[in-house]
């Protein structure tokens, strides 16, 4: 008898969660973004839903709110215990953030508290300064560095973010100890510290500070990524530099659901959405931003998470 009442439970689930998807989406959807107005991910994700309502789309438009805070925790660990997992809840991820802050713990939330849909952009960390700034090269940081230990102070969107971690590989490669200060914000707020003069330099998304230099407001000085950007061909990544820095830092955006969501809506928004990231305006809208895009189906994602998991597992372990 229990086994037939759980196989008719299971069984009504089904119908009701592929009834649930029948009309999907039947109203506006809302996308959570862990970080303020203004910074990279909240600029992208913007883009990327732009196209939401056409009808080769989603037919439907989705719209942002923002829950910063404490580097993405206040956002995720809201969207793992509290967001409805029907659909009409989205939220951008960013790894390895929200990946590498379960592993230090503290939050409420892992890689099992959520769905991937897919991925839309691949955006390396960077070394910025103030363009009156000194500092030229990573050379001169890292002499700087050795001869003022502590005292070179540096921005970043938060703890155990991208940027933090590019920071610890950094220190670690460079064999010394600088001043990491997580702001408020995100990104948007890290750059701002560095242009206003608060920090003596920052890690911030090769995004949000390629509009940065084309302001004429800092200077890059390396990349935190294997290869040099199409966007920056003349700065040189920071291997080139003497730096034993990978790419471990580099940002993944995309678009995840709550665990618990049908899986009918799971595979109409995995069929549609990576559409919308390669939709043309789209596409010159990010280029145009000095965004780099890397479209990811679904289960290239979850392979990109598995994998990032290991990585930061070992790489936090060692810093």
């Amino acid at each position: 008898m229990r086994k037939l009442l759980a196989g008719a439970a299971m069984a009504l689930m089904a119908v009701t969660g592929a009834a649930s998807a029948q009309g999907y989406p039947d109203r506006p959807i809302m996308m959570m973004v862990s970080y303020g107005a203004g910074g990279a991910t909240d600029f992208q994700a913007r883009i990327v839903t732009m196209t939401a309502g056409n009808e080769d789309a989603l037919g439907m438009p989705i719209a942002i709110i923002n829950k910063p805070g404490a580097g993405g925790r206040v956002g995720w660990n809201w969207f793992a215990t509290q967001a409805e997992a029907d659909g009409y809840t989205l939220a951008a991820y960013n790894v390895p953030h929200f990946i590498a802050q379960s592993i230090k713990g503290g939050v409420q939330y892992s890689a099992d508290s959520f769905e991937p849909i897919a991925n839309w952009g691949a955006d390396p960390a960077v070394f910025v300064v103030a363009a009156d700034s000194p500092f030229n090269s990573m050379a001169d940081v890292v002499a700087y560095a050795k001869e003022n230990p502590g005292k070179l102070t540096f921005s970043g969107a938060g703890l155990f973010v991208g940027h933090h971690i590019a920071a610890l590989q950094i220190e670690k490669a460079a064999g010394v100890k600088m001043s990491y200060i997580p702001t408020k914000g995100g990104g948007a707020a890290a750059m701002k510290a560095v242009i206003a003069g608060d920090v003596m330099a920052g890690v911030n998304n090769l995004s949000d500070a390629f509009r940065a230099r084309e302001a004429g407001s800092i200077k890059i000085l390396g990349v935190a990524d294997l290869e040099r950007s199409s966007f920056l061909p003349d700065v040189p990544t920071m291997k080139e530099q003497g730096l034993d820095v990978d790419n471990s830092s580099v940002n993944y955006r995309g678009i995840m659901v709550p665990k618990g969501t049908p899986q009918a809506v799971i595979d109409k928004l995995a069929e549609k959405v990576p559409e919308m990231f390669r939709n043309k305006r789209v596409q010159s809208k990010m280029k145009a931003g000095g965004s780099p895009i890397l479209v990811m189906n679904r289960d290239e994602v979850k392979a990109m998470w598995a994998a990032r998991q290991k990585t930061l597992e070992k790489l936090l372990a060692g810093l």
